[in-house]
């Protein structure tokens, strides 16, 4: 997986993850850390997304975060990699992400991976209000028929 194929904002989540994993003496970056990135991003558009496609934001927030107390921690870690589940959270991203043309990837198509997975974070999410088809609409209504073309 490429970082430049990334939006920027996605890229800037991706950090803030594994700033959070470090931070949190956890070993692996997991979709758990990203989804916390993306939702807390100041100039995101994830949780308002989130909003119009009829999840309970404030709800998964809480178990995201009782998911990400719960995770193991290791001492003296200075290094954190992604874990096999976001990793292929990120592959299923970027399948979608071709799938409607866009050039880059952007967090949205995160977001489709989740509801499109069976991850215990996807359950949760679904649990939620995340659906595929809501969520689908949410985002052709916020994209307007326009496709990812750039970085930013």
């Amino acid at each position: 997986m490429r970082m430049d194929k990334f939006t920027t904002p996605f890229q800037d989540a991706l950090t803030d993850a594994q700033s959070l994993a470090l931070s949190e003496n956890h070993a692996y970056i997991e979709p758990e850390h990203l989804l916390n990135a993306l939702i807390n991003q100041e100039e995101g558009a994830t949780q308002s997304l989130l909003l119009r496609a009829n999840v309970h934001v404030g709800n998964l927030e809480k178990n995201l975060q009782e998911r990400l107390n719960n995770l193991p921690e290791i001492t003296g870690n200075n290094d954190v990699s992604i874990s096999r589940d976001l990793m292929r959270l990120l592959n299923t991203a970027e399948e979608e992400a071709k799938k409607r043309g866009d050039e880059f990837i952007a967090s949205e198509m995160f977001l489709v991976a989740l509801a499109k997975d069976k991850c215990a974070l996807s359950e949760i999410a679904k649990k939620n209000g995340l659906n595929l088809n809501t969520l689908n609409a949410a985002i052709d209504a916020v994209r307007g028929g326009q496709h990812v073309d750039s970085q930013d």
